[in-house]
């Protein structure tokens, strides 16, 4: 079982940054992907950036070039850099991990933390 907290939220004015932390309670090297979504006010969870054991990374559209996921697994935590925030950014930040199963993917879920952005 993979508990993780996340930390670094806060409330910054636009065009400011955050990083956002996720510390694992178990070797993050046996987790295969680290993904970070986001849930604004009435909106559904979103992903916004994910990042696998082999350092592949994606992200939303919305946050490219903005937002920098990484993974340090001697730490057990990830990050995830958010810069030139927007009042759009404002939302419950949630880490999660994925452990890849032969039949099924375990999922493990931070209990958020809130970033908000002021115009």
């Amino acid at each position: 079982q993979v508990q993780l907290v996340e930390s670094g939220g806060g409330l910054v004015q636009a065009g400011g940054s955050l990083t956002l932390s996720c510390v694992s309670s178990e070797d993050m090297a046996d987790i295969d992907d680290i993904k970070w979504y986001r849930q604004g006010p009435g909106e559904q969870r979103a992903l916004v950036a994910a990042i696998t054991d082999q350092g592949t990374t994606k992200y939303a559209q919305s946050v490219q070039d903005r937002f920098i996921i990484r993974r340090d697994d001697a730490k057990n935590t990830a990050y995830l850099y958010m810069n030139d925030l927007k009042p759009e950014d404002t939302a419950v930040y949630y880490c999660n991990a994925v452990v890849v199963g032969l039949n099924t993917d375990d999922d493990y879920w931070g209990q958020g933390t809130q970033v908000t952005v002021s115009s």
